[in-house]
Protein backbone atom coordinates (compact mmCIF):
# COMPACT_ATOMS: atom_id res chain seq x y z
CA UNK A 1 0.00 0.00 0.00
CA UNK A 2 1.25 3.44 -0.84
CA UNK A 3 1.69 6.09 1.82
CA UNK A 4 -0.90 8.89 1.90
CA UNK A 5 -0.97 12.09 4.04
CA UNK A 6 -2.66 11.94 7.48
CA UNK A 7 -5.02 14.90 8.03
CA UNK A 8 -4.60 16.37 11.53
CA UNK A 9 -7.91 17.79 12.88
CA UNK A 10 -7.64 21.26 14.45
CA UNK A 11 -8.27 21.79 18.14
CA UNK A 12 -11.76 23.32 18.50
CA UNK A 13 -11.90 26.87 19.85
CA UNK A 14 -14.63 28.27 22.05
CA UNK A 15 -16.63 31.15 20.64
CA UNK A 16 -15.89 34.44 22.41
CA UNK A 17 -19.37 35.59 21.40
CA UNK A 18 -20.90 32.72 23.37
CA UNK A 19 -18.60 33.55 26.27
CA UNK A 20 -19.81 37.14 26.32
CA UNK A 21 -23.43 35.97 26.34
CA UNK A 22 -22.59 33.66 29.25
CA UNK A 23 -20.95 36.53 31.13
CA UNK A 24 -24.08 38.66 30.67
CA UNK A 25 -26.26 35.81 31.92
CA UNK A 26 -24.04 35.45 35.01
CA UNK A 27 -24.37 39.19 35.67
CA UNK A 28 -28.16 38.79 35.62
CA UNK A 29 -27.85 35.78 37.93
CA UNK A 30 -26.16 38.04 40.50
CA UNK A 31 -29.47 39.89 40.83
CA UNK A 32 -30.73 37.01 42.98
CA UNK A 33 -28.30 37.48 45.92
CA UNK A 34 -28.62 41.26 45.49
CA UNK A 35 -32.38 40.86 45.97
CA UNK A 36 -31.80 39.11 49.31
CA UNK A 37 -29.54 41.97 50.38
CA UNK A 38 -32.36 44.34 49.48
CA UNK A 39 -34.77 42.32 51.64
CA UNK A 40 -32.32 42.55 54.55
CA UNK A 41 -32.08 46.31 53.98
CA UNK A 42 -35.89 46.60 54.15
CA UNK A 43 -35.89 44.69 57.43
CA UNK A 44 -33.27 47.01 58.95
CA UNK A 45 -35.11 50.06 57.64
CA UNK A 46 -38.37 48.82 59.20
CA UNK A 47 -36.61 48.30 62.51
CA UNK A 48 -35.17 51.82 62.35
CA UNK A 49 -38.67 53.21 61.72
CA UNK A 50 -40.00 51.32 64.74
CA UNK A 51 -37.30 52.76 66.97
CA UNK A 52 -37.96 56.23 65.56
CA UNK A 53 -41.68 55.87 66.33
CA UNK A 54 -40.95 54.69 69.89
CA UNK A 55 -38.62 57.60 70.64
CA UNK A 56 -40.94 60.07 68.91
CA UNK A 57 -43.86 59.03 71.13
CA UNK A 58 -41.81 59.89 74.20
CA UNK A 59 -40.99 63.43 73.04
CA UNK A 60 -44.17 64.34 71.16
CA UNK A 61 -43.54 63.15 67.60
CA UNK A 62 -43.98 65.36 64.56
CA UNK A 63 -45.70 68.42 66.02
CA UNK A 64 -48.19 70.71 64.29
CA UNK A 65 -49.08 74.00 65.99
CA UNK A 66 -52.07 76.32 65.68
CA UNK A 67 -51.89 79.95 66.79
CA UNK A 68 -54.73 81.87 68.52
CA UNK A 69 -58.23 81.59 67.06
CA UNK A 70 -61.56 82.53 68.59
CA UNK A 71 -64.25 79.89 69.23
CA UNK A 72 -67.84 81.02 69.98
CA UNK A 73 -70.62 78.50 70.71
CA UNK A 74 -73.90 79.10 68.92
CA UNK A 75 -77.41 77.66 68.77
CA UNK A 76 -80.08 77.71 66.08
CA UNK A 77 -83.56 77.47 67.66
CA UNK A 78 -86.09 75.05 66.21
CA UNK A 79 -88.35 78.01 65.41
CA UNK A 80 -85.84 79.29 62.84
CA UNK A 81 -85.60 76.12 60.75
CA UNK A 82 -87.36 72.86 60.27
CA UNK A 83 -86.28 70.00 62.52
CA UNK A 84 -84.66 69.91 65.97
CA UNK A 85 -82.52 72.73 67.41
CA UNK A 86 -78.91 72.85 66.20
CA UNK A 87 -75.80 73.73 68.18
CA UNK A 88 -72.21 74.26 67.08
CA UNK A 89 -69.06 76.30 67.45
CA UNK A 90 -68.25 79.27 65.25
CA UNK A 91 -64.51 79.73 64.56
CA UNK A 92 -63.17 83.24 63.91
CA UNK A 93 -59.62 83.51 62.57
CA UNK A 94 -57.54 86.62 63.28
CA UNK A 95 -57.03 89.13 60.51
CA UNK A 96 -53.24 89.07 60.89
CA UNK A 97 -51.01 86.55 62.59
CA UNK A 98 -47.31 86.17 63.33
CA UNK A 99 -45.48 83.09 64.60
CA UNK A 100 -41.86 82.78 65.69
CA UNK A 101 -40.20 79.41 66.31
CA UNK A 102 -36.75 78.94 67.82
CA UNK A 103 -35.67 75.30 67.91
CA UNK A 104 -32.77 73.46 69.52
CA UNK A 105 -32.02 69.97 68.28
CA UNK A 106 -30.13 66.88 69.34
CA UNK A 107 -29.80 63.25 68.23
CA UNK A 108 -31.21 60.48 70.43
CA UNK A 109 -29.79 56.99 69.96
CA UNK A 110 -31.10 53.55 70.77
CA UNK A 111 -28.85 50.65 69.88
CA UNK A 112 -27.60 51.45 66.34
CA UNK A 113 -30.45 53.79 65.45
CA UNK A 114 -30.52 57.58 65.64
CA UNK A 115 -33.49 59.96 65.80
CA UNK A 116 -33.29 63.78 65.55
CA UNK A 117 -35.39 65.45 68.26
CA UNK A 118 -35.90 69.12 69.09
CA UNK A 119 -37.29 71.57 71.61
CA UNK A 120 -39.11 74.57 70.17
CA UNK A 121 -39.99 77.88 71.81
CA UNK A 122 -43.02 79.35 70.04
CA UNK A 123 -44.55 82.79 70.27
CA UNK A 124 -47.73 83.93 68.51
CA UNK A 125 -49.29 87.34 67.91
CA UNK A 126 -52.79 87.68 66.46
CA UNK A 127 -54.85 90.72 65.50
CA UNK A 128 -58.63 90.15 65.75
CA UNK A 129 -61.52 92.16 64.37
CA UNK A 130 -64.93 90.96 65.62
CA UNK A 131 -66.88 93.54 63.63
CA UNK A 132 -69.43 91.73 61.51
CA UNK A 133 -68.92 88.33 63.19
CA UNK A 134 -72.57 88.08 64.22
CA UNK A 135 -73.70 88.75 60.65
CA UNK A 136 -71.32 86.07 59.31
CA UNK A 137 -72.62 83.35 61.65
CA UNK A 138 -74.94 80.63 60.28
CA UNK A 139 -78.43 81.88 59.42
CA UNK A 140 -80.57 82.18 62.53
CA UNK A 141 -77.66 81.34 64.87
CA UNK A 142 -77.48 82.98 68.28
CA UNK A 143 -73.86 83.42 69.36
CA UNK A 144 -73.14 82.70 73.05
CA UNK A 145 -70.35 85.17 73.82
CA UNK A 146 -70.48 84.20 77.49
CA UNK A 147 -68.83 80.87 76.63
CA UNK A 148 -66.33 82.13 74.06
CA UNK A 149 -62.75 80.85 74.25
CA UNK A 150 -59.42 81.60 72.66
CA UNK A 151 -57.86 78.45 71.29
CA UNK A 152 -54.30 77.36 70.56
CA UNK A 153 -53.30 73.81 69.71
CA UNK A 154 -50.50 71.27 69.29
CA UNK A 155 -50.47 67.74 67.91
CA UNK A 156 -49.34 66.02 71.09
CA UNK A 157 -49.68 67.53 74.54
CA UNK A 158 -47.07 65.10 75.89
CA UNK A 159 -44.46 67.28 74.21
CA UNK A 160 -45.29 70.31 76.42
CA UNK A 161 -42.24 71.45 78.38
CA UNK A 162 -43.89 74.41 80.08
CA UNK A 163 -47.38 75.78 80.64
CA UNK A 164 -48.91 77.71 77.76
CA UNK A 165 -49.21 81.43 78.46
CA UNK A 166 -51.87 83.63 76.87
CA UNK A 167 -52.67 87.32 76.92
CA UNK A 168 -55.46 89.37 75.31
CA UNK A 169 -56.66 92.94 75.77
CA UNK A 170 -53.55 93.54 77.89
CA UNK A 171 -54.54 90.87 80.43
CA UNK A 172 -52.91 87.50 81.12
CA UNK A 173 -55.34 84.59 81.00
CA UNK A 174 -55.19 81.10 82.43
CA UNK A 175 -54.86 78.29 79.89
CA UNK A 176 -56.38 74.84 80.31
CA UNK A 177 -57.64 72.03 78.05
CA UNK A 178 -60.33 73.55 75.86
CA UNK A 179 -63.98 72.80 76.61
CA UNK A 180 -65.77 74.80 73.94
CA UNK A 181 -65.32 72.13 71.25
CA UNK A 182 -66.63 69.30 73.38
CA UNK A 183 -69.47 67.62 71.51
CA UNK A 184 -69.01 69.73 68.38
CA UNK A 185 -69.09 68.04 65.00
CA UNK A 186 -65.55 67.99 63.68
CA UNK A 187 -64.83 66.25 60.38
CA UNK A 188 -67.73 63.86 60.86
CA UNK A 189 -66.58 62.96 64.38
CA UNK A 190 -67.49 64.27 67.79
CA UNK A 191 -64.58 66.05 69.39
CA UNK A 192 -63.65 64.76 72.87
CA UNK A 193 -62.96 67.10 75.75
CA UNK A 194 -60.06 69.29 74.78
CA UNK A 195 -59.43 67.34 71.61
CA UNK A 196 -60.01 67.59 67.91
CA UNK A 197 -60.03 64.86 65.27
CA UNK A 198 -59.10 66.16 61.82
CA UNK A 199 -60.44 64.84 58.55
CA UNK A 200 -56.99 63.79 57.29
CA UNK A 201 -56.43 61.32 60.10
CA UNK A 202 -54.14 63.62 62.09
CA UNK A 203 -55.08 65.36 65.29
CA UNK A 204 -54.71 68.48 67.41
CA UNK A 205 -54.94 68.95 71.14
CA UNK A 206 -56.63 72.25 71.97
CA UNK A 207 -55.89 74.57 74.88
CA UNK A 208 -58.38 77.29 75.78
CA UNK A 209 -58.32 80.67 77.48
CA UNK A 210 -61.32 82.73 78.61
CA UNK A 211 -62.66 85.14 75.98
CA UNK A 212 -65.94 86.21 77.58
CA UNK A 213 -64.87 89.83 78.03
CA UNK A 214 -63.84 90.60 74.47
CA UNK A 215 -65.76 93.22 72.46
CA UNK A 216 -68.38 91.73 70.16
CA UNK A 217 -67.54 94.40 67.59
CA UNK A 218 -64.01 95.71 67.94
CA UNK A 219 -60.31 95.31 67.22
CA UNK A 220 -57.81 93.84 69.70
CA UNK A 221 -54.64 91.74 69.93
CA UNK A 222 -53.83 88.43 71.57
CA UNK A 223 -50.47 86.75 72.22
CA UNK A 224 -49.49 83.22 73.20
CA UNK A 225 -46.26 81.42 74.05
CA UNK A 226 -45.48 77.73 74.43
CA UNK A 227 -42.52 75.39 74.64
CA UNK A 228 -42.83 71.93 73.11
CA UNK A 229 -40.55 69.05 72.23
CA UNK A 230 -40.94 66.85 69.18
CA UNK A 231 -39.13 64.64 66.71
CA UNK A 232 -38.13 64.98 63.06
CA UNK A 233 -40.55 67.74 62.04
CA UNK A 234 -42.66 70.69 63.15
CA UNK A 235 -45.16 72.78 61.20
CA UNK A 236 -47.30 75.87 61.72
CA UNK A 237 -50.87 76.11 60.43
CA UNK A 238 -51.84 79.42 58.76
CA UNK A 239 -54.08 80.47 61.63
CA UNK A 240 -54.80 84.01 60.36
CA UNK A 241 -56.13 85.44 57.13
CA UNK A 242 -52.56 86.56 56.47
CA UNK A 243 -49.94 84.60 58.42
CA UNK A 244 -46.22 85.29 58.71
CA UNK A 245 -43.88 82.68 60.18
CA UNK A 246 -40.21 82.92 61.13
CA UNK A 247 -38.26 79.84 62.18
CA UNK A 248 -34.67 79.40 63.34
CA UNK A 249 -32.77 76.34 64.45
CA UNK A 250 -29.35 74.77 64.86
CA UNK A 251 -30.00 71.72 62.65
CA UNK A 252 -27.58 71.91 59.68
CA UNK A 253 -29.68 70.03 57.11
CA UNK A 254 -33.35 71.07 57.27
CA UNK A 255 -35.95 70.35 54.63
CA UNK A 256 -38.70 72.92 54.13
CA UNK A 257 -42.03 71.41 53.20
CA UNK A 258 -45.79 71.76 53.50
CA UNK A 259 -48.24 73.90 51.58
CA UNK A 260 -45.89 76.89 51.31
CA UNK A 261 -42.13 77.12 50.85
CA UNK A 262 -40.26 79.88 52.69
CA UNK A 263 -39.78 83.08 50.77
CA UNK A 264 -36.42 83.64 52.47
CA UNK A 265 -34.18 80.90 53.83
CA UNK A 266 -30.55 80.52 54.86
CA UNK A 267 -28.93 77.19 55.68
CA UNK A 268 -25.42 76.74 57.03
CA UNK A 269 -23.27 74.52 59.20
CA UNK A 270 -24.55 76.30 62.32
CA UNK A 271 -28.26 76.05 61.50
CA UNK A 272 -31.01 77.68 59.49
CA UNK A 273 -33.35 80.64 59.33
CA UNK A 274 -36.50 80.79 57.24
CA UNK A 275 -39.57 82.98 56.83
CA UNK A 276 -42.94 82.35 55.20
CA UNK A 277 -45.93 84.47 54.26
CA UNK A 278 -49.30 82.77 53.68
CA UNK A 279 -51.74 85.31 52.22
CA UNK A 280 -55.47 84.92 52.65
CA UNK A 281 -56.14 84.24 48.97
CA UNK A 282 -53.58 81.39 48.91
CA UNK A 283 -54.72 79.83 52.18
CA UNK A 284 -58.01 78.77 50.60
CA UNK A 285 -59.98 78.84 53.87
CA UNK A 286 -62.61 81.47 54.78
CA UNK A 287 -62.07 83.96 57.58
CA UNK A 288 -64.59 82.13 59.79
CA UNK A 289 -66.76 79.04 59.78
CA UNK A 290 -67.93 76.00 61.73
CA UNK A 291 -65.53 73.95 63.87
CA UNK A 292 -64.42 71.64 61.07
CA UNK A 293 -62.98 74.58 59.10
CA UNK A 294 -59.73 74.11 61.05
CA UNK A 295 -59.20 70.74 59.35
CA UNK A 296 -58.98 72.55 56.02
CA UNK A 297 -55.82 74.36 57.16
CA UNK A 298 -53.71 71.18 57.12
CA UNK A 299 -52.70 71.27 53.41
CA UNK A 300 -51.35 74.81 53.89
CA UNK A 301 -49.09 74.07 56.87
CA UNK A 302 -45.56 75.51 56.81
CA UNK A 303 -43.08 72.87 57.99
CA UNK A 304 -39.45 72.12 58.72
CA UNK A 305 -38.14 68.54 58.70
CA UNK A 306 -34.92 67.57 60.46
CA UNK A 307 -33.27 65.44 57.79
CA UNK A 308 -30.31 63.20 58.55
CA UNK A 309 -27.57 64.33 56.13
CA UNK A 310 -26.25 60.79 55.57
CA UNK A 311 -28.95 58.25 56.27
CA UNK A 312 -27.17 54.91 55.67
CA UNK A 313 -30.37 53.06 54.75
CA UNK A 314 -31.39 55.54 52.08
CA UNK A 315 -27.86 55.65 50.66
CA UNK A 316 -27.47 51.86 50.56
CA UNK A 317 -30.91 51.53 48.96
CA UNK A 318 -29.92 53.98 46.24
CA UNK A 319 -26.63 52.18 45.59
CA UNK A 320 -28.42 48.81 45.35
CA UNK A 321 -30.50 50.15 42.48
CA UNK A 322 -27.30 50.28 40.41
CA UNK A 323 -25.99 46.88 41.58
CA UNK A 324 -26.70 45.04 38.32
CA UNK A 325 -25.05 47.76 36.27
CA UNK A 326 -21.82 47.72 38.30
CA UNK A 327 -21.63 43.92 38.50
CA UNK A 328 -21.99 43.89 34.73
CA UNK A 329 -19.25 46.51 34.31
CA UNK A 330 -16.81 44.50 36.44
CA UNK A 331 -17.64 41.36 34.45
CA UNK A 332 -17.04 43.27 31.21
CA UNK A 333 -13.66 44.40 32.53
CA UNK A 334 -12.67 40.80 33.24
CA UNK A 335 -13.92 39.81 29.79
CA UNK A 336 -11.68 42.46 28.21
CA UNK A 337 -8.77 41.13 30.26
CA UNK A 338 -9.50 37.71 28.74
CA UNK A 339 -9.44 39.01 25.19
CA UNK A 340 -6.20 40.95 25.67
CA UNK A 341 -4.32 38.42 27.78
CA UNK A 342 -5.35 35.25 25.92
CA UNK A 343 -6.15 33.47 29.19
CA UNK A 344 -9.65 32.19 29.90
CA UNK A 345 -11.65 32.90 33.07
CA UNK A 346 -13.95 30.09 34.15
CA UNK A 347 -17.66 30.92 34.77
CA UNK A 348 -17.20 29.80 38.39
CA UNK A 349 -14.60 32.53 38.78
CA UNK A 350 -17.08 35.09 37.45
CA UNK A 351 -19.57 33.91 40.09
CA UNK A 352 -16.95 34.42 42.83
CA UNK A 353 -16.28 37.94 41.57
CA UNK A 354 -20.03 38.69 41.55
CA UNK A 355 -20.47 37.37 45.09
CA UNK A 356 -17.69 39.63 46.31
CA UNK A 357 -19.55 42.60 44.86
CA UNK A 358 -22.80 41.55 46.53
CA UNK A 359 -21.00 41.21 49.87
CA UNK A 360 -19.81 44.78 49.32
CA UNK A 361 -23.39 45.94 49.95
CA UNK A 362 -23.60 43.84 53.13
CA UNK A 363 -20.39 45.47 54.37
CA UNK A 364 -21.72 48.89 53.40
CA UNK A 365 -24.96 48.34 55.35
CA UNK A 366 -23.46 46.79 58.47
CA UNK A 367 -20.59 49.27 58.78
CA UNK A 368 -22.77 52.24 57.79
CA UNK A 369 -25.09 51.62 60.76
CA UNK A 370 -22.14 52.18 63.07
CA UNK A 371 -19.81 54.63 61.36
CA UNK A 372 -21.96 56.47 58.82
CA UNK A 373 -22.22 56.03 55.08
CA UNK A 374 -19.10 57.89 53.94
CA UNK A 375 -16.60 56.01 56.14
CA UNK A 376 -18.46 52.73 55.54
CA UNK A 377 -18.20 53.22 51.78
CA UNK A 378 -14.47 53.91 52.03
CA UNK A 379 -13.88 50.71 54.04
CA UNK A 380 -16.22 48.43 52.05
CA UNK A 381 -15.14 49.74 48.64
CA UNK A 382 -11.46 49.59 49.58
CA UNK A 383 -11.75 45.96 50.67
CA UNK A 384 -13.78 44.97 47.58
CA UNK A 385 -11.58 46.76 45.06
CA UNK A 386 -8.45 45.35 46.69
CA UNK A 387 -9.77 41.78 46.55
CA UNK A 388 -11.09 41.74 42.97
CA UNK A 389 -7.95 43.54 41.73
CA UNK A 390 -5.68 41.05 43.48
CA UNK A 391 -7.81 38.23 42.05
CA UNK A 392 -7.22 39.62 38.56
CA UNK A 393 -3.47 39.48 39.20
CA UNK A 394 -3.75 35.86 40.41
CA UNK A 395 -5.98 34.68 37.57
CA UNK A 396 -3.95 36.23 34.78
CA UNK A 397 -0.62 35.59 36.55
CA UNK A 398 0.42 39.19 36.02
CA UNK A 399 1.18 41.86 38.56
CA UNK A 400 0.76 44.45 35.83
CA UNK A 401 -2.75 43.19 35.13
CA UNK A 402 -3.55 43.43 38.82
CA UNK A 403 -2.47 47.09 38.88
CA UNK A 404 -4.55 47.85 35.77
CA UNK A 405 -7.53 46.21 37.47
CA UNK A 406 -6.90 48.25 40.64
CA UNK A 407 -7.01 51.52 38.70
CA UNK A 408 -10.10 50.51 36.71
CA UNK A 409 -12.11 49.22 39.67
CA UNK A 410 -11.12 52.18 41.87
CA UNK A 411 -12.55 54.48 39.22
CA UNK A 412 -15.67 52.29 38.99
CA UNK A 413 -16.40 52.36 42.73
CA UNK A 414 -15.58 56.05 42.79
CA UNK A 415 -18.35 56.43 40.22
CA UNK A 416 -20.75 54.59 42.56
CA UNK A 417 -19.97 57.09 45.32
CA UNK A 418 -20.44 60.03 42.96
CA UNK A 419 -23.83 58.66 41.90
CA UNK A 420 -24.89 58.47 45.54
CA UNK A 421 -24.05 62.14 46.02
CA UNK A 422 -25.37 63.58 42.76
CA UNK A 423 -29.03 62.73 43.52
CA UNK A 424 -30.84 64.58 40.71
CA UNK A 425 -28.06 63.91 38.15
CA UNK A 426 -27.46 60.28 39.19
CA UNK A 427 -29.53 58.77 36.37
CA UNK A 428 -27.87 60.91 33.70
CA UNK A 429 -24.33 60.18 34.90
CA UNK A 430 -25.09 56.46 35.29
CA UNK A 431 -26.47 56.26 31.75
CA UNK A 432 -23.46 58.11 30.31
CA UNK A 433 -21.04 55.88 32.24
CA UNK A 434 -22.76 52.74 30.96
CA UNK A 435 -22.68 54.06 27.40
CA UNK A 436 -18.97 54.85 27.71
CA UNK A 437 -18.24 51.36 29.08
CA UNK A 438 -20.06 49.63 26.22
CA UNK A 439 -18.29 51.88 23.72
CA UNK A 440 -14.91 50.90 25.24
CA UNK A 441 -15.76 47.19 24.95
CA UNK A 442 -16.81 47.65 21.32
CA UNK A 443 -13.56 49.45 20.51
CA UNK A 444 -11.25 46.98 22.24
CA UNK A 445 -12.99 43.96 20.68
CA UNK A 446 -13.41 45.47 17.20
CA UNK A 447 -11.04 42.89 15.63
CA UNK A 448 -12.03 39.96 17.82
CA UNK A 449 -13.14 36.77 16.05
CA UNK A 450 -16.46 36.33 17.88
CA UNK A 451 -17.21 33.02 16.11
CA UNK A 452 -13.97 31.46 17.22
CA UNK A 453 -13.19 30.02 13.75
CA UNK A 454 -10.24 27.58 13.68
CA UNK A 455 -6.91 28.78 12.40
CA UNK A 456 -5.41 27.52 9.16
CA UNK A 457 -4.24 23.91 9.38
CA UNK A 458 -0.55 23.36 8.60
CA UNK A 459 0.49 20.63 6.22
CA UNK A 460 0.58 17.21 7.82
CA UNK A 461 3.96 15.57 8.36
CA UNK A 462 2.68 12.19 9.43
CA UNK A 463 1.88 9.47 6.86
CA UNK A 464 0.40 5.99 6.79
CA UNK A 465 1.19 3.02 4.55
CA UNK A 466 -1.38 1.82 2.12
CA UNK A 467 -1.38 -1.95 1.96
CA UNK A 468 -2.06 -3.85 -1.17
Amino acid sequence: MADRPLIQLPTPRRSMGMKLLLVCALALLMSIPAFFVFMLLNDRTHRAEQVTAEISQLVGGEQTFLGPVLAIPYAIPATVKDGPPEAGVFIVFPVTGEARVASRSEVRTRSLFKVPVYQADLSFRAGFDTTGVAAAAPRGAVLDWSRAEFLVAASDARGARADVTFSALGKARAVAPATVLQGASVGGSEAPRGGYVSTDGGGLKFFGADATDIPTAGVFEATAAMTFSGARRFSILPFAKTTRVEATGDWPSPSFDGGFLPGVRKVGAKGFTASWTAPFIARGVPAHGSADVIARLAPSAMGVSFVEPANPYQSVARSLKYALMFVGLVFLAYFLFETTQGKRVHPAQYVLIGLVQVIFYLLLLSIGERLGFDLAFLIAAGATVGLISAYAGWVFESRRQGLIALVAFTALYGLIYVLMRLEDLALLVGALASFAAIAAVMYVTRRLDWYGAPAAVPAATTSVKETA
